[in-house]
């Protein structure tokens, strides 16, 4: 007789939230490669066995046991994530002088704003320079290095949620990459070199335009009608924020300064958020509180639960 097979577990909405960090094969760091802007090596100091990397900010060294050898990886899964439906995945990239645990998810409360936007949506954020004034892209100055790490993300989501089944699925979500401050340089150098254009929805910058405009531009040229820059900013980018705009009226591509209602495919949105707002406290306090569940909760197509059954008609009031 054959034995009888073992009933399927159907998929279900996740009942908790579930946080995890991960290690990450194609994590930005620790990385031993050139910087493509010089062509110089990453680790440019030697001390004994330690190896580090000249802050081109003031000469500092930054060693890299310290300071760019972690590779886990952020994954939040929001109480109700659904992978049955279409789910986005948010990809952030911390600014300067971050930690992961300290910076992205307490004081940036980064997850937190995730869900409270009721989207149908997982956070993936890589550690960068560990609590370290650099923006060093690491891995994503490499050719394609972002795609592989989406695609990773993917299994690894999949591993985390507990069922290989939605591996497919996840690779098949689409991408907001969301950047604050030194963050703009990994961000632009995946749009530039990531090779995942594809998966990309959209871009949101968080007061990080400090520079690689050419990038962005460059971008926006070939990818806007399927994808959409949001870029807020307070004093700190406005000079670079106004240098965009220059750049994207001689590419002849529209944009608006005004808060939208939808963020949609083909648009280009400025906002100033007022010289008085706080660059350290943007993530969470800018044009609005809680920035980033304003933006995520724009992007349509990605509910969270399914529209209630309207009441019979003779129950209605």
């Amino acid at each position: 007789m054959h034995a009888s097979p073992t009933p399927r577990i159907p998929i279900a909405p996740l009942h908790e939230p579930l946080t995890r960090f991960v290690p990450f094969d194609n994590a930005p760091f620790p990385f031993r490669g050139l910087i493509p802007d010089s062509g110089k090596h990453f680790l440019d100091h030697a001390d004994g066995n330690r190896r580090g990397h000249t802050s081109p900010r003031d000469g500092s060294v930054h060693w890299e046991d310290e300071t760019f050898k972690d590779n886990k990886v952020l994954l939040y899964f929001p109480k109700g994530f659904d992978i049955r439906k279409p789910a986005l995945i948010v990809v952030f990239f911390h600014g300067n002088g971050a930690t992961l645990t300290r910076d992205v998810i307490e004081r940036q409360q980064v997850a937190a704003q995730l869900d409270a936007a009721g989207i149908n949506a997982v956070l993936v954020a890589p550690q960068f320079a560990i609590d370290a004034a650099d923006s060093s892209a690491g891995g994503f100055w490499q050719r394609g290095h972002f795609a592989k790490f989406i695609n990773e993300a993917a299994t690894k989501l999949a591993a985390q949620y507990g069922d290989h089944r939605v591996a497919g699925a996840f690779k098949q979500s689409k991408v907001v990459l969301v950047a604050y401050s030194g963050g703009y340089l990994p961000a632009a150098w995946s749009l530039e070199v990531g090779k995942a254009d594809a998966r990309l929805a959209g871009v949101v910058l968080f007061d990080a335009m400090y520079g690689q405009i050419d990038k962005f531009v460059s971008w926006l040229v070939h990818e806007h009608r399927r994808a959409f820059l949001f870029t807020a900013y307070g004093e700190s980018t406005h000079e670079e924020n106004e240098a965009l705009k220059q750049e994207l009226d001689e590419a002849n591509l529209r944009y608006k300064s005004t808060l939208p209602k939808k963020l949609l495919p083909g648009t280009i949105t400025f906002i100033d958020a007022g010289a008085d707002v706080k660059h350290d406290d943007f993530v969470t306090q800018a044009w609005t509180q809680n920035p980033l569940t304003w933006v995520l909760s724009r992007i349509p197509g990605y509910p969270k639960t399914s529209a209630l059954p309207k009441a019979p008609a003779h129950k209605r009031k």
